[in-house]
C-alpha cells in the first residue's frame, strides 16, 4: 500500500504541494536552483511522531518503568526502523533526488528514508492536522511497539532466540549470511543454524536487516513447536 493509499483509507488527503515538498531531498533542491526541500517537515514530523509514540507507550503500558519505556521507543522510532515503513510504503521510488545521490542508490538509503518518512508525517500535519497525523503514526507503530514489548529485555529478535535457546537448552543460534547484488544495492538473504536445524530465511538491505529477519522467522517456528 503506497502512502497516497494509506491516506484514502484513513479517510483524508494531502496537499499535493505539501506531499511534493515532503519528497524533495535537498540534494535534488540544490542542483534545481536552490529550490525548498524537506527537512523542515522532517523536524516537524519528527517531533509528531515521538510524541505520539510515547504517549501510546505511556498508557498501554503502565506497569513498564521509564528506561523499559525508552527502549521500546528507541525500538521502533529509529532510522532502520523508519526507512523500513518508508519502504512499506513504496516511498522511495516517489522521493526526489539529486543525480548524486540517484547514482549510489539513495532511494534505498535509511538515513533518507527515514527522513522522507517524517517530513512526510509533517506533511500530514499541516495538510489535514493533528488528528491525520496521529491516525498515520497509531496505524503503522502500535502493532510495532506491541510485537517489540514481546521482545524481552534485548528489545531485538536476535537477543529473543538466544534467550529461547538457552531455556530450551539448544545450541547457539548461528548465521548464515549470502549477499548479491552491486556495492550500492546489495541484497542480503539469513538463515539461522541451530545444530543440524535451519530457519526460514530472513532478507534485507543490510546484513544486520537479514539476521534480525532470518531470528524473528526462527523464534516463531520454535515457538510454534513448543
Amino acid at each position: 500500500m503506497g502512502a497516497q493509499d494509506l491516506f484514502a483509507e484513513l479517510g483524508f488527503e494531502v496537499d499535493p504541494e505539501l506531499y511534493r515538498l515532503a519528497l524533495t531531498h535537498r540534494s535534488y533542491a540544490y542542483e534545481n536552483g536552490g529550490l525548498p526541500h524537506n527537512e523542515r517537515l522532517e523536524f516537524l514530523g519528527d517531533s509528531v511522531l515521538g510524541v505520539v509514540v510515547t504517549e501510546y507507550l505511556y498508557t498501554k503500558y503502565p506497569d513498564f518503568p521509564e528506561g523499559q519505556l525508552a527502549k521500546l521507543r528507541a525500538a521502533v522510532v529509529n532510522a532502520h526502523a523508519l526507512a523500513d515503513v518508508a519502504r512499506s510504503l513504496g516511498l522511495g521510488a516517489e522521493i526526489l533526488l539529486g543525480k548524486g545521490e540517484i547514482a549510489t542508490g539513495g532511494m534505498d538509503k535509511a538515513s533518507i528514508l527515514a527522513d522522507t518518512f517524517e517530513a512526510m508525517l509533517g506533511a500530514v500535519m499541516i495538510s489535514a492536522g493533528r488528528d491525520a497525523a496521529d491516525k498515520v503514526i497509531h496505524h503503522i507503530f502500535d502493532s510495532l511497539v506491541d510485537d517489540a514489548a514481546l521482545l524481552g529485555a534485548g528489545l531485538d529478535w536476535k537477543t529473543s532466540l538466544q534467550e529461547l535457546c538457552a531455556e530450551r537448552g539448544l545450541d547457539v543460534p548461528q548465521y548464515s549470511v549470502t549477499e548479491s547484488g552491486p556495492d550500492h544495492a546489495k541484497h542480503f538473504v539469513a538463515t539461522v543454524v541451530i545444530g543440524d536445524w535451519r530457519s526460514s530465511p530472513g532478507e534485507g538491505s543490510s546484513k544486520k536487516q537479514a539476521e534480525q529477519g532470518a531470528a524473528e522467522a526462527a523464534f516463531g517456528e520454535l515457538s510454534a513447536s513448543a
